[in-house]
């Protein structure tokens, strides 16, 4: 579905240089901290911005060089982009409706109930949260068979996230040539949902593991220094130093469990990989 070879972009105090594949059909979630690339990414697959150098592909052409048509099969809701908020959601529904030939009317209109979006306010009257479900309901309604999502649940409480959440696992179950690349900082809304991890640090892509072998075989170590001074690493990822000595993030949490009964090992997640494998030493 997408294929990234090489990717660069420079700024003045920052630079990405990246390379990975995503598959069609799958939820792969982007994972870093702020001004990791994540949304420099995002918008280069998307033909937003000028790239320096390598290629990024889209149903196998050029990002920047997708035709109408591939536009009609595309998904996005981005963070910072917005409708005009003199606009009402019964007015972003025609236009809609005039840009994709596949707008599904009674799909909007049902989603927008349930997410209790009123047809006749302007969205300037609406909350953060409001307008982030909008951002996404009008993602889904012509069909797309590639989503583009940054921070999509942003701004909303944990009801409204579960909710949107559904709703994105009940479109992509409905049909399985559907892909979806989401960046969210809420890690369990990915750990619920994305089928592969992407850990991006500083522009270079960190680590690509599939989600449920990370909720499964990855771990944090948490020891003394003496202790860890005279661990195997052959198995560790990266460590940080702590107050009571250093916690180390691996991926055969199993292996340490049977070589060293005595240690603390916590299963690992999201959020101990970004802490870990972006604040410690790699090995």
């Amino acid at each position: 579905m997408i294929q990234i070879n090489g990717l660069k972009k420079k700024y003045k105090d920052f630079s990405l240089d990246i390379s990975f594949d995503l598959p069609v059909g799958r939820v792969s979630g982007l994972v870093g901290k702020n001004g990791a690339g994540k949304s420099t990414t995002l918008k280069a697959i998307l033909g937003l911005i000028k790239t320096d150098g390598g290629s990024v592909k889209v149903f196998g052409k050029d990002a920047v060089r997708l035709d109408a048509e591939d536009r009609q099969k595309m998904g996005v809701a981005l963070s910072d982009s917005a409708f005009s908020g003199y606009l009402t959601v019964k007015q972003i529904k025609n236009i809609l409706k005039n840009m994709y030939r596949s707008f599904d009317e009674d799909m909007f209109e049902d989603l927008c109930k349930k997410m209790d979006l009123p047809f006749n306010k302007q969205t300037r009257e609406f909350s953060t949260g409001m307008k982030a479900k909008l951002r996404v309901i009008a993602a889904l309604c012509h069909k797309a068979k590639l989503l583009v999502m940054d921070e999509p649940t942003s701004g909303l409480d944990v009801e409204a996230r579960n909710e949107v959440l559904d709703i994105l696992r009940e479109y992509l179950a409905k049909d399985e040539e559907a892909s979806l690349l989401i960046s969210s900082h809420i890690s369990s809304d990915l750990e619920g949902l994305c089928d592969d991890i992407y850990l991006i640090d500083e522009g270079r892509l960190l680590l690509h593991e599939q989600t449920d072998q990370l909720l499964d075989k990855y771990g944090v170590i948490k020891t003394d220094d003496a202790v860890f001074e005279k661990l195997d690493k052959d198995h560790i990822l990266a460590y940080k130093k702590e107050k009571f000595g250093y916690s180390a993030f691996t991926d055969e949490k199993e292996y340490y469990k049977e070589n060293y009964p005595d240690l603390i090992i916590e299963n690992g997640n999201i959020d101990d990989l970004i802490l870990i494998m972006t604040g410690g030493k790699k090995k």
